[in-house]
């Protein structure tokens, strides 16, 4: 593992597996959750289909940037805002976000990746895929959402016991903590045992735990308001999975988003709820490593015709004769 400055002077941890050769799967992990949240089973299963896999901490996570000097901003106050169609005051949005991993892409030398996000990670993936689209050969979006006013709010009960920590917020509170919220909002078809839950929750507490970091990363969502009109500009391959028992971001959510991106394939998994669990691996790297190779293959398609065009151009620049001007 290693780390990046982006321009704006955020440290980002990340790690790289696979050859860099290889086209690049970059992974984009969502609220609060670090990069070790990607299953080390699901990263290698897109190495041995031939891919370089990016992981990385979002900026307030992890082993990235930590900016507790923004302090712990109002989340009632940035609803509020947001449902009155008002600019909340935020220390950062999805989109300062989303610049991230354009940095991240650049000083690793990757000219052009598909993006892998679940949840919030769906989100930023989301805007990058419309804004940035010459950088993104394909978009999955995993248990995200257009964040639309059409449709229920992302459950309110779950979201405030997410931000509700304990106190005192110690080693083994933070663990205990860890393992209570992936079990409201684990997959009920896919459950993981005690070992599992423990192992994970103290992977992510012994590397660093930052409470008023998630809470910055959630206002920054509320304050994103509805992206529909964006996603309408999605023109890259999109993949769109989503579970029937998402506690946090309701299947509709995943349907609306799949609607409004064109031609997008929609994959709802029954018992899915918003986790990456180990018994789903198996199905998740085959529903990614079909929609990859489709998309790879229309990319490179792609740029062989820009150098069709290109090798075209050239000859016919090369069979003009300039004529000599007559004197007068």
């Amino acid at each position: 593992m290693t780390h990046i400055r982006t321009p704006e002077g955020i440290e980002l941890a990340y790690e790289r597996m696979g050859n860099p050769q290889h086209p690049t799967v970059i992974l984009i992990m969502g609220l609060g959750a670090q990069m070790r949240i990607w299953p080390d089973s699901l990263c290698q299963a897109l190495v041995e289909k031939g891919y370089q896999v990016v992981r990385f901490d979002n900026r307030d996570v992890g082993l990235s940037s930590q900016l507790d000097h923004h302090g712990s901003p109002s989340l009632l106050a940035t609803w509020l805002a947001a449902r009155l169609k008002r600019k909340a005051r935020v220390p950062y949005t999805l989109k300062d976000m989303a610049r991230d991993v354009i940095a991240l892409m650049d000083e690793l030398a990757i000219d052009s990746a598909h993006l892998v996000g679940a949840s919030m990670g769906g989100m930023i993936a989301q805007i990058l895929a419309a804004k940035h689209k010459k950088r993104v050969r394909s978009l999955t979006s995993i248990m995200s959402s257009a964040t639309s006013p059409r449709l229920p709010d992302a459950n309110l009960k779950v979201l405030l016991k997410l931000a509700r920590r304990p106190s005192p917020f110690n080693r083994e509170a933070a663990i205990r903590y860890t393992m209570r919220m992936n079990r409201l909002i684990g997959s009920p078809a896919y459950p993981m045992d005690e070992l599992e839950l423990r192992a994970l929750a103290e992977t992510s507490v012994e590397r660093n735990h930052s409470p008023t970091g998630f809470k910055r990363q959630l206002v920054a969502i509320t304050a994103a308001g509805d992206r529909t009109r964006l996603l309408q500009k999605i023109k890259v391959p999109t993949l769109v999975i989503h579970g029937t028992d998402d506690p946090l971001i309701p299947v509709r959510m995943g349907e609306d988003t799949a609607a409004n991106i064109r031609k997008a394939k929609l994959r709802i998994i029954n018992g899915m709820g918003h986790d990456l669990p180990p018994l789903l691996v198996p199905k998740l790297a085959r529903m990614l490593t079909k929609h990859l190779k489709k998309a790879e293959k229309r990319w490179q398609k792609k740029l062989e015709k820009k150098e069709n065009e290109r090798r075209t151009s050239e000859r016919n620049s090369a069979d003009i004769i300039e004529l000599p001007r007559h004197q007068a």
